[in-house]
């Protein structure tokens, strides 16, 4: 292993995109600890130590951001407005045939569907920075009485608000940056980053609060999730494609064969963050809708603070993992399209041996991916669930490192980072980096 990490860094062209990469790491890393302009960075740290935000409605939001949202930086937003915008973007090409026309037009357009997602981005990063920036000003965010934001004029407030836009940008800009003059995947990157920034603090916090035998558990648990979720997601089933032989000219096209590879876990990460982002909004509506004092919380709160709170209930639970296998069928419905596959396939001269050319083909193609979805999103279920199982059944507190979103974020974004520098490096050497 380590002979081949030396391969890398001998390359003069991957050993520059590598430490390019590295510095554009560091640059995200440091605007996650400067405060915006008007936050008081002392009492941000006093509410922080206080530990009222643990298990919090914007726990999840300030997993992607690298705990920069708590901390009200200058990149406190992260990367999630970019993610929403990237996954509206996409859905849309169900809904509008502009956009499903743009994805087929090639590389022209893609490049208009990504300045649609920066619009987006810039849209949605405007609406998020509003709502920080008021859960701030009136201590909801932190669950802190103590000011925040000191000066609450007008003027503070649209600086603030300025200034987390502006990071959104920025981050937009860096994440570009390390795919074109990096190892590429820059926006994956930059969330395996800030998930893989809370793992020593988590992993610290077990073993000062439970114990050493704690903490090996744990990280027994966090090394057999890895090997599970790696094993998933390099499984794929390879529907056969024969390609029959074409006269073009003087010229014999085709009579090769090949295969399309469906894996079992087609939605990738998409499910879970749509089902925690759905599970978090009563608890957001129940922080906006906190009773006076004096008064008496209302049927509606009381099930939301009993069910919905914490994210240890078996009613979350249950619901968390039927809304993740209902999204992941959502989610690859909309995403493969066996009629297009099919008709792609017809054009040249492709088909499926012992299956028909056209409609036979596309009603096959259905059935696969339906029986290949299922145990998917019972895998993704599952995964989703090991951090509120091993609250319960450990003591463990919600930075729980492994399981759910940060387990399935990290494992595929370094795989295919892998995948990505062991390609570079076998256009200049044999034997590249994975042997």
């Amino acid at each position: 292993m380590f002979s081949a990490i030396a391969r890398v860094f001998r390359t003069p062209d991957l050993r520059r995109k590598i430490w390019f990469t590295i510095g554009i790491i560091a640059i995200y890393r440091i605007g996650a600890f400067i405060p915006a302009p008007g936050v008081d960075y002392g009492t941000v740290q006093q509410c922080l130590a206080l530990g009222n935000t643990e298990g919090g409605a914007y726990s999840f939001v300030n997993m992607f951001s690298g705990g920069a949202m708590l901390q009200v930086s200058i990149f406190a937003l992260g990367i999630m407005p970019y993610i929403t915008a990237a996954i509206i973007v996409q859905l849309l090409r169900v809904v509008i045939p502009r956009f499903e026309n743009l994805q087929r037009e090639g590389p022209q357009g893609q490049a208009k569907l990504t300045q649609y997602t920066r619009y987006l981005t810039i849209a949605l990063g405007t609406l998020n920075a509003t709502t920080i920036v008021t859960m701030a000003r009136s201590g909801a965010l932190l669950s802190c009485d103590l000011p925040i934001v000191p000066d609450d004029s007008l003027g503070v407030i649209l600086l603030m608000i300025l200034t987390l836009v502006t990071g959104v940008a920025l981050i937009m800009w860096l994440g570009e940056q390390i795919t074109e003059r990096g190892v590429g995947n820059g926006m994956s990157i930059l969330i395996f980053v800030s998930i893989g920034a809370g793992f020593p603090g988590a992993m610290g916090e077990i073993w000062s609060t439970q114990g050493w035998r704690i903490f090996a558990l744990v990280l027994l648990i966090g090394l057999v999730a890895i090997a599970a979720v790696v094993f998933v997601e390099q499984s794929q089933r390879r529907v056969p494609v024969q390609y029959a032989k074409r006269q073009v000219g003087r010229r014999t096209l085709g009579g090769s064969s090949t295969y399309i590879p469906i894996k079992v876990n087609m939605a990738g990460v998409i499910p879970v963050i749509f089902a925690s982002s759905v599970l978090t909004l009563p608890s957001v509506i129940a922080q906006f809708n906190q009773p006076a004092p004096g008064e008496d919380v209302g049927p509606v709160m009381q099930f939301i603070q009993q069910y919905f709170s914490g994210g240890t209930h078996p009613v979350y639970m249950i619901c968390f993992f039927l809304m993740t296998i209902f999204f992941t069928y959502f989610y690859v419905t909309i995403t493969f399209n066996p009629n297009e596959v099919a008709e792609n396939m017809r054009k040249f001269g492709g088909f499926i041996p012992s299956v028909r050319a056209g409609r036979p083909t596309e009603r096959y193609l259905s059935y696969v991916i339906s029986r290949i979805t299922f145990p998917g999103s019972l895998y993704l279920g599952f995964i989703a669930l090991i951090p509120m199982i091993a609250m319960v059944l450990l003591g463990v507190s919600q930075s729980f490192p492994f399981g759910g979103t940060s387990i399935l974020i990290m494992v595929g974004v370094g795989l295919t980072t892998v995948k990505q520098i062991n390609a570079q490096m076998e256009q200049r050497n044999y034997e590249g980096l994975l042997r």
